[in-house]
């Protein structure tokens, strides 16, 4: 099987600019896995985005390398997934683009 979250949006402190380091921007976070269904494994979706903000809140990363880094081993030790894939957005950073970062 695999889960898709997409465009989970929220506002977080991300970044090594001044101004991102006090004021709160958008972030946009997409991510994929797959894993083996069974009556006995079931992954809740909403588990897991809720788990994603709440970190990207708590942690304050510098750097989206950082981020992407760090989810990925949290989900990785916390779920028996394979395959995974995350993407975070910065989209008001620049004026005239969205900036994008992903595994």
């Amino acid at each position: 099987m695999k889960i898709e979250i997409s465009d989970l949006t929220f506002n977080c402190i991300i970044g090594i600019l001044d101004f991102e380091r006090i004021k709160k921007q958008k972030v946009i976070i997409n991510i994929s896995f797959e894993y083996e269904y069974s009556k006995d494994l079931f992954i809740d979706y909403s588990e897991i985005s809720a788990l994603v903000k709440k970190t990207m809140k708590e942690q304050k990363f510098l750097l989206l390398e950082d981020a992407i880094l760090y989810i990925e081993s949290l989900l990785q030790n916390s779920y028996k997934i394979y395959t995974l894939n995350i993407k975070i957005s910065k989209p008001n950073i620049l004026k005239n683009c969205i900036v994008s970062l992903s595994n």
